[in-house]
């Protein structure tokens, strides 16, 4: 009885086995033919990215923009007592104003002005308002509209930030 048992355990472990090989086949197979079906559609171009023929012509480079006709006006450093639970912390803010070539004197007379505005505003900051992630671009965005207030909307074209530090 116990070889019949033993006869009968054999065939059942074949056939168990049978599959899993089988699966493992049929995968491979199919990664196969997957990435050479993603080689072939890349080479003829129909996957955008991939080299082909077509990709030997030659196309005009977009360098971005002229720079030639703009200018920097820097910003004299601007120190702001900020008070954080008692204690007197210190923002630092450094930046520069990018205009054009041909309003960089309009802009520099106005500088007096650009300071003022620019002191009021980050006086009015409190310390919870620095602590948040998103706080340099939406800073950024207000102190270069009060900016375009004061010189005009088309005198300058963006204020870039040097040093922002709070310590």
């Amino acid at each position: 009885m116990s070889d019949a048992t033993a006869d009968m355990e054999d065939p059942s472990e074949e056939k168990g086995k049978k599959p899993g090989k089988m699966r493992f086949v049929i995968w491979i197979v199919l990664a196969l033919v997957g990435a050479g079906g993603g080689f072939f559609a890349t080479q003829m171009g129909l996957i955008p990215g991939g080299s082909s023929d077509h990709a030997e012509e030659v196309t005009e480079v977009d360098h971005g923009e002229d720079l030639s006709g703009i200018a920097f006006v820097e910003l004299e450093p601007i120190v702001i007592s900020v008070v954080d639970n008692g204690r007197s912390r210190h923002l630092r803010f450094r930046g520069q104003l990018e205009v054009p070539m041909e309003a960089k004197g309009d802009v520099e007379k106005v500088m007096p002005r650009v300071i003022d505005v620019l002191n009021g505003y980050l006086r009015a900051l409190e310390v919870g308002d620095l602590e948040h992630p998103m706080v340099l671009p939406r800073m950024r965005a207000q102190m270069l509209r009060r900016i375009q207030i004061v010189v005009g909307r088309e005198r300058v074209r963006d204020l870039l930030i040097m040093d922002f530090v709070l310590s």
